[in-house]
């Protein structure tokens, strides 16, 4: 790709209109954004972790450890300029055009007519508001603190948690020596005790923080077949599509050939004297599916302007009496309304 397209993929998508004579422009092609929607979560073992069997009959794990699954993934589609159908728009005194409309990006969206581009889908995650971690070292009795060594501070702090859910026990039977005064002051009792023995249990059995990410990945179709889209490791998250750590979710392209294949233009046909270099689009349907082995984790099917055809229109449409407006779908390329004028 040279510079000057570089460059037009990168400007933003406001419009440009244009009247000049012999005006440049792009035809669109399809791209698809997914958002990869992942979830990485962080176990961090308590300190008297190895107690847990003993003291609690349970077992956890020892050791620290980070992994990651997929939640989900969404699929969004947008337009880029399509560099391989850049065309020129001839303006002469023979024909009646006064506007020429185009993204920043060179893509025609519309003559005589103003016409907005479509942006470029960004979807964001916001991320909800995490409750404190408890801090175990707030819920220790003295005894606890004191402690000469941790296989002590594991018996008294499973003491602890064994007394707390007597005593839940017997606020809930109505048993309890100090019995609250009402609903609301039961409920507020109860609630601090799941607190402390919460705290307390996650001296044993650590701490889990789950976190979401969402990564955006884009593709544009060219042709029909399948490779791989992304990788997801579960002790890695999201890596490189060719980073043999992770497990490989599959993107297969399927032409749905929902517009004829051109007729070959006849060697003796005529020139057309009315073509002023007008090009639209005539997209093809076809089917977008990512798959993990053998599940389908999302499928769509969109209109591909590349996998269609490209039709010419006539300057006749833009004459000197009657003229015409013209405005583009600005996703596929194709005729989304024209509208016959009358010039004074």
């Amino acid at each position: 790709m040279n510079f000057k397209g570089l460059l037009l993929l990168l400007l933003p998508l406001s419009i440009n209109a244009q009247s000049i004579e012999g005006t440049d422009y792009y035809l669109p092609k399809a791209a698809v954004r997914f958002t990869v929607k992942v979830e990485k979560t962080q176990y961090t073992p308590g300190k008297l972790a190895p107690y847990a069997s003993r003291f609690l009959r349970t077992d956890v794990e020892l050791e620290p450890t980070t992994t990651y699954r997929l939640l989900g993934v969404d699929m969004a589609t947008y337009a880029l300029p399509d560099t391989s159908r850049h065309f020129t728009l001839i303006v002469d005194k023979k024909h009646s055009i006064n506007k020429v409309c185009r993204a920043d990006n060179g893509q025609l969206l519309a003559i005589n007519a103003d016409a907005s581009a479509t942006p470029t889908p960004m979807p964001s995650f916001k991320p909800g508001r995490k409750a404190a971690l408890l801090n175990p070292q707030d819920f220790m009795t003295e005894d606890i603190l004191n402690a000469g060594s941790n296989a002590k501070m594991a018996e008294l702090a499973a003491q602890e948690i064994y007394d707390i859910r007597d005593s839940r026990n017997q606020l809930n039977r109505g048993e309890a020596d100090f019995m609250p005064k009402d609903g609301t002051q039961m409920a507020i009792m109860l609630n601090n005790l799941s607190k402390q023995e919460t705290a307390l249990t996650q001296l044993f059995t650590g701490v889990t923080v789950k976190d979401t990410t969402w990564t955006n990945i884009d593709f544009v179709p060219t042709q029909e077949g399948r490779q791989v889209l992304f990788r997801l490791s579960k002790w890695l998250g999201l890596v490189d599509a060719d980073d043999l750590s992770g497990e490989p979710y599959m993107i297969s392209v399927t032409d749905n050939h929902t517009v004829a294949a051109p007729q070959p233009t006849a060697e003796n046909k005529k020139e057309d004297k009315n073509d002023i270099g007008l090009r639209v689009c005539q997209p093809s349907k076809i089917q977008v599916a990512v798959t993990h082995g053998q599940q389908v984790v999302v499928n769509g099917e969109l209109l591909a302007p590349q996998f269609g055809t490209i039709e010419s229109l006539s300057g006749e449409l833009f004459g000197k009496k009657q003229s015409a407006k013209l405005i583009l779908d600005p996703l596929t390329g194709g005729v989304k309304n024209i509208q016959a004028i009358t010039n004074n």
